[in-house]
């Protein structure tokens, strides 16, 4: 479930020292910063998104090579990765969304409307996962893990964020449905039991496929392993999933909602423009009173702001513990043309869709929203196309020699 073909290709070496104590430096202190300025909570949400970007980078846990090597190769490993994580989370968060309460504190989960919007929003999302190479979580892990093409991805992911705001009134006019939790409409058992039948099938479906094409269940090639492999990875893919999931319920509990990342994205695109003199504000998305709130306050009292830069931070400290943080700045031009409307389509479809891989696909189908499992479908479809679209920028559809098996 790697997106290692944007991460720099270089052997395991010694910890990388300097970036090791930057990444350092900026999680210590910025917790304790956010402490001060903020609270508790928001520290220990910070400190959270790092550990999420640990986990990402270790496991090399992403969505959109995952999908591509399924659609391209039949190789399922990544998608089943996906299911038990999925499965393992409906598990923890149905019984306390179903209550509404964990640990003492109010929950709810990211239940939003499923319509054309997110039909057209997650397939233009899924496109634009193949051509800028990664998806939300994955470009935030890859750009701490010294990825620069990233860097571009990101830049234009804000960017596509911004502009679909701008958009937003006109989408939401389009039939769609109210928002539907199945965990509220079916009864606590009846979804867990749906879910997990749905899991179930798909899972099974890559394990069909792969031993069509394959004969067998293809084994990922295994790295070497030089120190203790928890602290310098690489983690095996269910380590990954099971890290990932267990820290969204944290998410959960310490902020009384699952994990999102790409609304920061438009927030951090907003308040861009608003410095450039763009009267962002004056837009309809930004005049509701939770919009309106984040865009005027500072970035530190925004908890999806807080984890995204934690994310970052926990990457570069992963990626020096495993002594493969080394940048390279040189960015051949169809490569950068594909990262530039890749981060478009990544940033515009977010909005649209109401949340990426995370706060759409993973967080939203262990929230019970109708809308994740839309998701799912659309983007999927779109990745059919990035990935076909993918040889014309120069980039690697990745299959195994059928002989080397």
């Amino acid at each position: 479930m790697s997106n290692t073909a944007t991460l720099p290709v270089r052997p395991r070496g010694d910890i990388n020292i300097k970036p090791l104590g930057v990444a350092l430096l900026f999680i210590v202190l910025g917790a304790l910063y956010l402490a001060q300025v903020v609270d508790a909570r928001q520290s220990a949400l910070y400190l959270v998104g790092a550990l999420l970007g640990v986990a990402l980078y270790h496991a090399a846990f992403g969505f959109t090579s995952a999908w591509r090597v399924f659609i391209a190769d039949g190789r399922g490993a990544g998608l089943r990765a996906q299911m038990l994580m999925l499965a393992v989370g409906v598990l923890l968060f149905f019984p306390a969304l179903s209550s509404g309460t964990l640990f003492g504190t109010p929950v709810s989960g990211l239940v939003s409307p499923a319509g054309t919007s997110v039909v057209v929003g997650a397939f233009i999302f899924g496109i634009g996962m193949q051509l800028g190479g990664g998806c939300a979580s994955g470009t935030l892990y890859t750009v701490g893990g010294g990825s620069t093409r990233m860097i571009v991805t990101l830049i234009a992911f804000i960017a596509g964020s911004v502009i679909a705001t701008a958009h937003m009134p006109w989408w939401t006019s389009m039939p769609q449905l109210a928002p539907i939790s199945l965990v509220k409409t079916l009864g606590l058992a009846p979804a867990l039991l749906l879910n997990l039948a749905v899991f179930a099938l798909i899972a099974g479906i890559t394990v069909l496929v792969e031993k069509r094409r394959h004969g067998r269940l293809v084994t990922p090639d295994a790295k070497p392993v030089n120190g203790p492999r928890w602290l310098r990875g690489p983690w095996p893919l269910v380590a990954g999933a099971l890290a990932l999931v267990v820290l969204n319920f944290t998410t959960l509990a310490l902020a009384g909602r699952p994990w999102g990342v790409t609304s920061a994205f438009a927030l951090w695109g907003a308040k861009a423009a608003s410095a450039i003199g763009i009267d962002v504000a004056s837009w309809t998305y930004w005049t509701t009173k939770a919009n309106a709130a984040a865009l005027a306050a500072p970035i530190s009292q925004d908890v999806t702001s807080v984890m995204d830069i934690g994310i970052v931070l926990g990457a570069m400290l992963a990626a020096a513990l495993a002594g493969r943080y080394a940048p390279v700045w040189k960015l051949p031009l169809r490569s950068f043309v594909a990262a530039v409307v890749g981060g478009l389509l990544l940033g515009y479809g977010a909005r649209l869709a109401y949340g990426c891989n995370i706060g759409a696909y993973f967080s939203g189908i262990i929230s019970g929203s109708l809308h994740g499992w839309l998701w799912l479908v659309f983007a999927f479809a779109g990745n059919v196309i990035g990935t076909r679209l993918r040889p014309l920028f120069g980039l690697e559809v990745e299959r195994v020699k059928l002989a080397a098996c």
